[in-house]
Order: C-alpha cells, then sequence, then structure tokens
C-alpha cells in the first residue's frame, strides 16, 4: 500500500514541475525582450512597425541628372537615381515670396542641374528678403553658398542660368504692387561665387522674362496685364545700360503678337519669337510671330509666323 502512495505522489510531483515549467516557457514568449523599451511599443505591447516614408518621385533633366522633393528635403541624383545627394537647404526656403504653385516641382528656371554644376535659388534672412544661390561643382561633395541679393523681398520670377564655367545671370523680381514690380538683372563672371545687379532698365511693368545670350548682350521682356504691344529691352555693354528695342511688328499683327521672349542666336543674326500673351485667340493662340536681328537686339524685322 505505501509504495503504491508513493507512486501517485511521484506522479503527482513530475506533472507538477511539467506544468511549471511550460508556464514559464509560456510567459517568456508572450513577454517583449528585455532590450525592447516601451517607447518601441503600440499602447497594447505590440511592437511600432517601421516608420513609413514617402517614395521618391523623381524628375530627370536628361538620362542620369534629376532631383526629387520628398520629406522636406531637396535630393538630387546623377546616375538616375542610383544614388542621392541631400542638398542643405530647407525645402520651404525653396518656395518663399510670391508663389502659389505646385510645391512637388522646383520653380521652372530657378535652378540648374547638370553633370558639372547643381544650382538653386532661395530665400533666407529676415522676412525672407535675402536670396541666395547654394551650388555645387563636384555632385554633391561640396557645397557653397553666394548672395544673389540682401534686400528682396516678395521674390515673383526667380531665374538662373550660367552660359559657361564662369559667367551666368540672375533674374529677380519683386516689391510687387497690383500692376508694377521691381525688376533686376544680376551678372557673375567667376562660376558664381559672386554676383553684381546691372543697371536699370527704367521699366516697372511686370516682368514678363528676362535672360542673357551672352557675357554683353541681355535682354528684359515687360507686359503681362493685357499687353497691346512688345515692351523689349535690350543691353549690349552687360547691364550697364539698356534701351527700348525696335520691334517693327507688320499691322496686320498688330495687338496680336504682344510678349517678347528670349532671342537666340542663329548663325549671323538673332532669333526672337514674340507670342500672343495671356489672352492670344489669333489662330487659336497657338501661333507666334518670328523676328530677326542683324544689329545684336536693337532692331527686329518680321519673318513669318510659326507653330508652338
Amino acid at each position: 500500500m505505501k509504495k503504491f502512495v508513493f507512486m501517485v505522489a511521484g506522479v503527482i510531483i513530475i506533472g507538477f514541475i511539467i506544468m511549471t515549467i511550460s508556464f514559464y516557457k509560456s510567459q517568456r514568449l508572450l513577454s517583449p525582450p528585455f532590450d525592447q523599451t516601451i517607447d518601441e511599443q503600440n499602447g497594447d505591447g505590440a511592437p511600432l512597425k517601421p516608420k513609413q516614408t514617402t517614395p521618391l518621385q523623381p524628375h530627370y533633366m536628361d538620362e542620369k541628372n534629376g532631383y526629387a522633393l520628398t520629406n522636406n528635403q531637396l535630393k538630387i541624383t546623377f546616375d538616375k537615381g542610383g544614388h542621392w545627394v541631400t542638398v542643405p537647404v530647407k525645402k520651404d526656403q525653396l518656395f518663399k515670396g510670391e508663389y502659389n504653385g505646385n510645391e512637388q516641382e522646383l520653380i521652372e528656371n530657378s535652378y540648374v542641374l547638370t553633370a558639372k554644376r547643381a544650382a538653386f535659388l532661395y530665400s533666407d534672412g529676415s522676412e525672407d528678403k535675402e536670396t541666395l544661390l547654394i551650388y555645387t561643382l563636384d555632385q554633391g561633395k561640396t557645397w557653397q553658398r553666394a548672395v544673389v541679393e540682401k534686400d528682396f523681398p516678395g521674390i515673383r520670377i526667380r531665374k538662373v542660368a550660367f552660359l559657361n564655367d564662369r559667367f551666368g545671370y540672375v533674374i529677380l523680381t519683386g516689391y510687387r504692387t497690383m500692376s508694377q514690380e521691381g525688376s533686376n538683372a544680376y551678372l557673375t563672371y567667376d562660376g558664381g561665387k559672386t554676383w553684381h545687379i546691372t543697371g536699370f532698365t527704367g521699366d516697372s511693368r511686370l516682368l514678363s522674362d528676362g535672360g542673357f545670350i551672352d557675357e554683353s548682350t541681355g535682354f528684359m521682356s515687360y507686359g503681362t496685364i493685357d499687353p497691346e504691344e512688345p515692351d523689349f529691352h535690350v543691353t549690349q555693354d552687360g547691364g550697364k545700360s539698356w534701351k527700348r528695342a525696335e520691334i517693327n511688328i507688320p499691322a496686320k499683327y498688330h495687338k496680336i503678337f504682344v510678349t517678347a521672349e528670349i532671342p537666340k542666336k542663329e548663325g549671323d543674326h538673332l532669333v526672337l519669337l514674340v507670342n500672343q500673351g495671356p489672352n492670344g485667340d489669333y489662330k487659336g493662340g497657338k501661333v507666334k510671330g518670328k523676328f530677326i536681328s542683324k544689329d545684336n537686339g536693337l532692331t527686329w524685322e518680321f519673318s513669318t509666323e510659326v507653330g508652338e
């Protein structure tokens, strides 16, 4: 009898030990790891899922060079997305001033992005009055900043371009009040390190476009609100002086071709396209007038109509 009692007691003890071991194993599986802090868990004790990052939506300038605006950063690539470099500037600084457009794309003409140079205009300083250019010449390994203008609030047009390794220009407009604004052209002759303001054209209408075609010759085109004829200014001395160009528009195109674009060089002459402005309806507003200059932009003669 005693032998039977001892056997039953042994079975009970062994069963209790097995149950105890099983209980502690289950508790260990349910408990978080010792090195996982409470901050790494949700309220119910479950581990947090990895934070989702916004996928890049690249905009490519050519086969390899492009940019993406994501997570409040500007990133650029020189190998079609193989590697990305973060530009050391805040995203909102790229859109300051009088701009209400899409902030998922950089403002047209406000940057340069090639294999040899990446450059971006942005605003900084008190009330964002300061306009600077941040640029790299080694694909983002190092960056430089240059002040273009120290006091120019409410930027509307911002445009930068380089014609070669040394010479470039910036066009800025601001101080807008109704149909008037200030407009300036700035030039660099040292690759963007320093910038010099050019002379005043004498025109305070809203600027349509501006630019230089070489180190001496530049143009500023005015009139964006119901223009009736081109208001086009030219410099042939690097912006020291400006004068209004003479565009001889045939009578049949009077009040049709009203806004001059920036000319281009073709052989031994310059070619200018004059569009119909924002409200043109001649042939559906789809054609422009082509004009030719043989005196480097001072006078222009009509050539033909061209499609957009």
